[in-house]
Order: structure tokens, then sequence, then C-alpha cells
């Protein structure tokens, strides 16, 4: 197997929360959260309590525990993403 290089089709495909901190806004969290899906139930319900206190689920695989400055994102299916602030700052950019 080798590895390949993976992107998005457009670079604003993805919906970001920028730059959490403890101190992030109970809405914006609570926006975040309610987009992220249930990527094997067919029906893809939302996950509840799917992005809080800095945990974010990633939808039946377990959690991630945020950094600040960490990026939390999804996608149009619902899916959630977790960019470290290293890694944005090298390669990813926000549209405003």
């Amino acid at each position: 197997m080798a590895l390949k290089a993976f992107g998005t089709n457009l670079t604003t495909s993805l919906t970001v929360l920028a730059a959490w901190t403890p101190q992030t806004a109970i809405a914006d969290i609570a926006s975040i959260a309610t987009n992220i899906k249930d990527d094997l139930n067919v029906a893809h319900p939302i996950v509840p309590g799917a992005f809080a206190a800095g945990r974010l689920v990633v939808p039946n695989r377990g959690f991630l525990l945020l950094q600040p400055g960490d990026y939390v994102a999804y996608d149009s299916t619902g899916w959630p993403y977790l960019v470290s602030a290293a890694a944005k700052a090298a390669v990813w950019t926000i549209a405003p």
C-alpha cells in the first residue's frame, strides 16, 4: 500500500470553529455539536454530546481531547475533523 495525497474538493467545504479555547462561546460549540452525525446509522442522527468541554467525539470510534488553538470542523455529511493549531498554520486556509 502506498501513501497518497488527500484533500477536499473545495477549500471551503468544511464548516470550522477556529482556534478553540476553554473560553469558546457555548453557542459556537453547540453549533458544531448539532451537526456531527452518526455515520453508521442510515438515518444519520445527530450524536448527543459530540462536542463539549474540550472533547470531540468521533462517532463509533472514540474521542479526542482538544488543546487550545485547535480547529474543529465538520463536512456536509456531519463527519468531524480536528486540526491542530500547528497543522492549520502550516497547510490549511480559512475563508472569511
